[in-house]
């Protein structure tokens, strides 16, 4: 699954950017990574790179850091991978305060880093790629309300670019309030316009490099009057060329799209991140789980999903009840044939529940007592006259195990 949604990201990315701001192209994919690995994505080119930092100081440093990547954000318009409805985005917020994670700046991520300074394991940074209006008109509320830092990943030629664009006036205002910038590039290139340029030699592609990078921070470091330390691959395309000349011309931190959690000795120049897909709920709950530690319990990560239709439990919610009764409500839904509503549940199969076709309400009643930790639903079914079921609706809802296991 990790390497499937993996693929999906890089690819997405040839569709998520402005319209008329790049050209297509295939991608070389590396290789992904688990929660808890240090492994390294793969790094084309015959330069060799050594990506795994070494700190004895940290040998015994258990504290782990995830950093979350998202892109576009909207209140109305469908979603879509790269574009994650503003609703979704304040639970998963919501989701982030409620399991006690602690959301720092990347100021402190890169002191801690360093070895500068001690974090809380179970930290999140929150980073914003691109640099879309809406991150302005839809995630800046709701990061402010909850006093949330971010970290925005601008490319040059996008800043101002557009109706659709962040203006330098937006991105001052937003960093008065908890917002850092790093570097997106100059143009946001493309990987086959970066293996066209690598192919023409050495010297041209990394005068190539360096104006993509070194460009970039310029232009961010003289607008917003900083001193820019961090860059994400576009399209988390990395190749060995790229890592000297990213310390030539001042990175120090260099964020890739592999998911996976980060520790003192991830290297600086692959650190991982989670990118947030709008269709994809299991990857905020990978982000937000921890496994346990010698000095810390694990965290189950956060289910933040939406139906289309009422459902109970609702998504997301923890319950008590082993035996709760599972009810979707259809009554928007016109023409159900009610011989084809079916429902399923995780542990059990098909279930025989029962539907009502005056309410257009389904139920059952758990027949034993749920033990594990989540449970998922699903239901399904066709209108009359159809052979074709409608797309299954489905959710998932967690038990509370240390009040579920009580004596009753």
């Amino acid at each position: 699954m990790i390497r499937s949604l993996t693929i999906t990201i890089l690819l997405l990315c040839l569709s998520a950017f402005p319209a008329g701001a790049h050209s297509g192209g295939s991608l070389l994919i590396g290789t992904e990574r688990s929660d808890t690995s240090t492994a390294n994505p793969s790094i084309s080119g015959s330069t060799t790179a050594t990506l795994q930092t070494t700190d004895n100081r940290a040998a015994n440093n258990d504290t782990r850091v995830t950093v979350l990547g998202y892109h576009d954000f909207s209140k109305t318009r469908k979603a879509t991978e790269m574009l994650l409805p503003t609703a979704t985005f304040r639970k998963q917020m919501e989701a982030i305060r409620d399991l006690g994670l602690n959301v720092i700046t990347m100021h402190d991520f890169m002191a801690w880093k360093r070895g500068e300074q001690k974090i809380k394991d179970k930290s999140v940074v929150i980073t914003i790629d691109d640099g879309w209006k809406s991150v302005y008109t839809d995630a800046y509320p709701i990061l402010k309300e909850f006093k949330y830092p971010f970290t925005v990943f601008l490319y040059k030629n996008y800043v101002g670019g557009g109706a659709s664009a962040l203006t330098k006036k937006m991105i001052r205002e937003m960093m008065e309030h908890g917002c850092s910038i790093g570097s997106h590039s100059v143009s946001h290139p493309y990987p086959s316009s970066v293996k066209q340029m690598r192919a023409k030699g050495a010297n041209t592609y990394a005068g190539y490099l360096r104006k993509e990078m070194a460009n970039s921070k310029k232009f961010l470091d003289e607008n917003f009057r900083i001193n820019v330390k961090t860059y994400a691959y576009p399209c988390g395309f990395v190749t060995g060329e790229m890592l000297p000349v990213a310390t030539e011309v001042g990175y120090e931190f260099l964020f890739t799209v592999i998911p996976g959690k980060t520790t003192m000795t991830t290297s600086n120049f692959t650190i991982p991140r989670y990118i947030i897909l709008g269709t994809h709920d299991n990857i905020f709950r990978n982000a937000t789980s921890f496994r346990a530690t010698s000095s810390t319990a694990a965290t189950d990560g956060a289910i933040v999903q939406s139906t289309p239709h009422p459902v109970q439990p609702e998504p997301g919610a923890l319950i008590s009840d082993r035996l709760p009764r599972l009810f979707a409500d259809l009554s928007k839904v016109e023409n159900i044939d009610p011989e084809s509503v079916t429902m399923r549940v995780a542990g059990f199969g098909q279930v025989p529940c029962t539907y009502n076709p005056e309410t257009n309400k389904v139920s059952w009643k758990v027949s034993r007592r749920l033990r594990s930790r989540k449970c998922s639903v699903t239901v399904q079914w066709r209108n009359k006259g159809s052979t074709q079921y409608e797309k299954p609706m489905r959710w998932t809802f967690r038990i509370n195990r240390e009040a579920a296991y009580r004596p009753q």
